[in-house]
């Protein structure tokens, strides 16, 4: 009977909701994940993707916290795998071993960042990105504090006109994500598109030049560089391997703003 009773507890107390599981915000640090389909990822997901972590949540499509696994993402259901976010999330957890993580995903396949504006529609995904992200950026922020941003988008930028003024919409971006959550300093990590996807497209050299450049004309900005990653046979998105290593460069680079390296 007392060993009945002691499992019905831990059931109860597992469920009871993120408030009861982060007596402090501050020990609940939060990344919101954007952009699009290399950040929801598209990779296959296997075995190892769906081990989840002590210290590693994710504000899953109904908005309530649940232990992380991929997918993470819910832009597109029927295609959406494996992407960076889950080993940022267990790298940032391993290396701040006091604290817990929490994912915030908010990528949309396919999208412009022209549609990361206020107001701004996707039509692929029936979305608002950029006031998606920050409606559910703010609930998250009732559970903890958000501590940085990771950035994976360029692909349907890949255009003379709009490779052109890339870089003057993603400047605006940061400083409206910043803006709007209330921390002009809030670290910001781009990443630039896979080789594999600029040897196809010359515009999308651009737009890496561009994000490479970031981290010199914005603070606390940094680039999580894909140089060696590898795709699926699709030539546009990461395989599950270079994602999870992808996520891992995320995470290198957002510590290093943090430190203030």
């Amino acid at each position: 009977m007392r060993k009945l009773i002691a499992v019905i507890v831990t059931f109860v107390l597992l469920n009871a909701g993120c408030s009861q599981q982060y007596s402090s915000r501050r020990d609940f640090h939060l990344y919101i994940l954007a952009g699009q389909s290399n950040m929801a990822g598209r990779g296959k997901v296997q075995q190892q993707d769906m081990q989840t972590h002590p210290r590693v949540y994710v504000l899953n499509q109904d908005d309530e916290w649940e232990p992380a696994k991929d997918p993470l993402h819910f832009d597109k259901p029927g295609i959406v795998g494996v992407g960076p976010g889950m080993a940022f999330g267990k790298a940032m957890a391993e290396h701040k071993k006091r604290v817990k993580i929490g994912l915030i995903p908010c990528a949309a396949g396919g999208s412009p960042i022209s549609s990361w504006t206020k107001g701004g529609y996707h039509n692929q995904t029936k979305s608002n990105p950029y006031d998606d992200a920050l409606r559910r950026a703010r609930i998250a922020m009732q559970s903890g504090v958000i501590k940085g941003i990771i950035w994976h988008q360029g692909e349907s930028d890949s255009k003379p006109e709009q490779a052109e003024v890339y870089q003057a919409k993603l400047e605006e971006l940061i400083v409206n994500f910043r803006r709007e959550l209330g921390d002009g300093d809030l670290p910001f990590v781009v990443g630039t598109l896979g080789d594999f996807y600029v040897a196809r497209n010359p515009n999308a050299k651009t737009i890496n030049t561009i994000l490479r450049k970031i981290p010199l004309t914005v603070i606390n900005t940094a680039c999580a560089d894909t140089r060696g990653l590898t795709p699926k046979d699709d030539l546009v998105h990461f395989d599950a391997k270079s994602e999870r290593e992808l996520g891992r460069r995320y995470a290198e680079q957002m510590i290093k703003i943090e430190q203030g390296e």
